[in-house]
């Protein structure tokens, strides 16, 4: 496939190519406005020798008048080289003619009224000319015809060397516009050279680089700010890739280390059956955390990329709700924690997914209320959407945090140290599923208590 022509290149075209439109049009113009001037002004002098030969006409009474009337015409003509004249009576015979044969005879042989000038050419000399019937004095007399034409040689030539002109000026401007609408092309797009040279700056390293969208034209304001905004959500990204990344291999080298730490004691000497059992049982612990980790960062990534499959059916979230209570009951009644569930709600969706994305939830809760505390699980709808929420009473999330709880390995604890508590990536996937089933969660801080709020389609497509 060939590479598009350069915009330079294409805009200097066209501004070539509307010059020489532009200038070719003129040019014609011109020539019809001098071509048009030319025959007015001749036809303006034919129409003066006709009339004057109507005024000789009309003091026509008699034979004797007639046979004087080519001396007074042409003493008329004394002066006119360059015109010519013919008059013939009734019978078509020539009563006074200009030397030289210029008139075809088919001028004489119309009967029509002329309305305008005629061009013809004899001897390759070119004559525009007018046939006039007019009546003499004497009213029992023929009319005669009188036609008149001027040379217009000198004209032809002139149209001729304007034309040649012309177009020798088309080259030259079509030549001096190509090179004068380069130059202003290339100093109208210098704007894009600087922002090519400006984006050819940011690296992973300079992701904080940002175009000047003030000093550019405002044709290009607007991709400059967009351009900002594509590097402003990379930065986000990538700064939030760079803590993934960290937290990740914090996650996986903890139980790395601890698996190796361990190993490395129990072959530091001899041990008993007993306490090798308790080494590989303890491993064993590590490995499976191991394993759930790994198995959430693959869900979290087909998830990402939209490779989830999911088997639809519908069912009673309600119903799953209470299964989830009896399964924590035992580690809400540590905490003497009560768990209730109000509202009612049906949806069509991935049941195994969702249940996990509620247990995640009410697990959470159930992990973060105070003791003698109260986990909620609210179903509803409003409109289309099924509405879940899951509350817990005790302390606020801080604002600045709300945004983060569904980051991958997010804690609002810093340290990383190894809790027991999961590897944070909870929250995570109970999103990635939500969305998955084309809804969206969000959490809130309230006075006192904790709240995730959950709204999809009751019906996803």
């Amino acid at each position: 496939m060939s590479r598009p022509a350069s915009i330079t290149l294409r805009l200097t075209l066209l501004y070539t190519a509307a010059s020489v439109i532009v200038l070719l049009v003129l040019g014609l113009l011109i020539g019809r406005a001098v071509e048009r001037h030319f025959a007015e002004q001749d036809l303006g002098a034919l129409e003066g020798k006709t009339q004057l030969a109507a005024h000789l006409f009309v003091q026509v009474r008699s034979a004797d008048d007639l046979a004087s009337l080519p001396r007074q015409l042409d003493d008329s003509l004394v002066g006119h080289h360059d015109l010519a004249v013919a008059v013939r009576d009734g019978a078509q015979r020539t009563v006074f003619a200009t030397p030289g044969d210029v008139f075809p005879d088919r001028l004489f042989r119309t009967d029509e009224a002329r309305t305008g000038p005629a061009t013809w050419s004899v001897g390759g000399v070119p004559y525009r000319g007018i046939v006039s019937r007019i009546a003499t004095g004497d009213a029992s007399m023929a009319p005669l015809t009188v036609a008149v034409a001027v040379d217009i040689s000198h004209h032809e030539h002139f149209m001729a060397g304007f034309r040649r002109t012309l177009w020798a000026f088309v080259a030259f401007a079509a030549a001096l516009s190509g090179a004068l609408g380069w130059a202003a092309v290339r100093t109208g797009l210098a704007p894009l050279q600087t922002l090519r040279q400006r984006a050819a700056a940011v690296t992973a390293n300079r992701l904080d680089t940002r175009l000047d969208a003030e000093a550019v034209p405002v044709e290009l304001a607007g991709l400059a700010q967009t351009f900002n905004d594509m590097l402003a959500r990379l930065e986000e990204s990538f700064g939030r890739l760079q803590d993934f990344s960290a937290d990740l291999a914090h996650e996986l080298r903890t139980p790395v280390s601890n698996l190796l730490t361990q190993t490395q004691v129990a072959l530091s000497r001899a041990r008993g059956v007993d306490e090798y059992r308790d080494v590989l049982a303890s491993n064993a612990e590590e490995f499976e955390r191991l394993s759930r980790t790994i198995g959430d960062m693959l869900f979290l990534a087909q998830a990402d990329q939209g490779l989830v499959v999911m088997r639809r059916e519908r069912f009673d979230l309600a119903a799953e709700v209470r299964e989830l209570f009896e399964f924590y009951d035992a580690l809400a009644a540590e905490k003497a924690l009560r768990l209730t569930v109000a509202g009612d709600a049906t949806i069509d969706g991935d049941r195994l997914m969702l249940r996990r994305a509620l247990a995640n939830l009410v697990s959470n809760a159930i992990r973060h209320a105070p003791r003698e505390g109260e986990v909620r699980v609210r179903l509803g709808s409003e409109g289309s959407a099924t509405t879940i929420a899951v509350e817990n009473t005790g302390d606020p999330i801080a604002s600045e945090h709300l945004d983060r709880v569904f980051d991958r390995f997010w804690r609002a604890d810093r340290a990383r140290g190894h809790t027991g508590e999961g590897a944070g990536l909870g929250l995570a996937i109970t999103r990635s599923i939500v969305r998955a089933h084309g809804g969206d969660i969000a959490a809130r801080s309230l006075a006192g208590e904790v709240r995730f709020e959950i709204r999809m389609p009751a019906r996803p497509g």
